[in-house]
């Protein structure tokens, strides 16, 4: 699943540590989810998303990802 993390997380000035010690994640997690081999939970992404002060529509570009699937 395409997402914004790596973005909102340069942005914020934050290491992949500091993300997933904000998230109580391991910094594998947050590589993982950066690099989409892995799709986060609902409140795993409720969390990022409030960390970053955005949604998770658009953290997780939910409407691109929908389009993508459809297409299928």
């Amino acid at each position: 699943m395409k997402n914004k993390v790596r973005e909102y997380r340069r942005a914020a000035g934050m290491t992949q540590q500091q993300l997933a010690d904000a998230v109580f994640v391991s910094a594998r997690t947050i590589i993982s989810i950066e690099k989409e081999q892995y799709n986060p939970s609902l409140m795993l992404a409720y969390r990022m998303a409030r960390v970053f002060g955005t949604t998770v529509e658009d953290l997780c570009l939910l409407e691109e990802n929908r389009r993508l699937e459809d297409e299928r």
